[in-house]
């Protein structure tokens, strides 16, 4: 094998708020750095067909959040974003990353956009998936149930988590089943790629989701929208928010947030992709990552 052959990726473990987190690195530690983050109740090889095609001229890392994949579960069950934004920022500390160039879906959007806000200078290039959280309209919503009530469905999602048993599938192509039924857009390919990293196989021959199934209770203790938009209006760096025109997600550039951000920040649309963009349209979404990277 020759010195320059690329091999990978390797499993690494980094230690945050005394847990430890996996990530996987995709080699090349002498080109530019790139973070690729995932979303809510997903994993870090999600990443593996844009890894692939990036590791050449990238040192591709890519985590599992807290709770997810291969990293550990918090013991309470609790997982306010802001000790997301604590490990991604505990990541690009250790490994003396910045500046960083990111590129975030879903729940990892949200992460990586708030990083990028608390520290700008740390982040070169964004590019985030629908990763904005709730939209206006969602947020007039929920401004409507009373502030206690917030706490008090939250506390019975807890308790409802902590009495749950864990999903079992009884074999792995119930599972894969389930995967390709959550996303139709994904090819079966796809599907069985990311339910084979996304499942740990049980004792008694099931499988299960690695996720923590306390993830359902999302915590109410976050910053305000207002607070949310300070740190959109602090971010520097060149920024793509990227939308699926299928998904349930509210695109910025109609429903009115695109003002809190500067010319440095650009929206586009996909037609023919859901939430998942960077699969459903993954050839048009690599070039166009490719290209703002750069």
């Amino acid at each position: 094998m020759s010195g320059t052959e690329l091999v990978g990726p390797t499993s690494q473990v980094l230690i945050s708020m005394r847990t430890r987190l996996h990530y996987v690195d995709w080699g090349n530690p002498d080109a530019p750095p790139l973070i690729l983050l995932h979303g809510g109740r997903d994993h870090s090889r999600s990443w593996d067909w844009t890894a692939e095609e990036l590791r050449k001229d990238w040192h591709v890392i890519c985590p599992d959040l807290r709770g997810h994949g291969d990293s550990d579960w918090n013991e309470t069950g609790h997982y306010p974003v802001m000790h997301y934004v604590y490990d991604l920022g505990q990541l690009i500390h250790q490994l003396e990353l910045a500046p960083v160039t990111i590129v975030a879906h879903s729940l990892g959007g949200n992460v990586a956009i708030r990083y990028a806000g608390l520290y700008p200078d740390n982040v070169r290039k964004l590019v985030a998936i629908e990763g904005l959280g709730p939209s206006p309209d969602r947020l007039t919503e929920m401004q409507k149930t009373p502030f206690h009530e917030h706490w008090t469905n939250w506390i019975d999602k807890k308790r409802e988590a902590s009495a749950r048993q864990i999903r079992k599938y009884d074999s792995f192509e119930d599972a894969l089943d389930r995967m390709h039924e959550a996303n139709s857009y994904l090819s079966r390919a796809q599907a069985h790629h990311l339910t084979l990293h996304a499942v740990i196989r049980n004792e008694d021959g099931t499988f299960s989701w690695k996720f923590d199934p306390h993830l359902h209770a999302w915590p109410p203790d976050d910053f305000t929208p207002e607070q949310t938009r300070m740190l959109w209006e602090r971010i520097t760096c060149p920024t793509r928010l990227i939308y699926g025109a299928d998904s349930w997600a509210s695109n910025p550039k109609s429903d009115g947030r695109m003002k809190h951000w500067g010319a440095n920040a650009s929206v586009t649309e996909y037609d023919r992709a859901g939430h998942w963009v960077h699969h459903d349209r993954f050839d048009d979404f690599l070039a166009e990552v490719r290209d703002f990277i750069a």
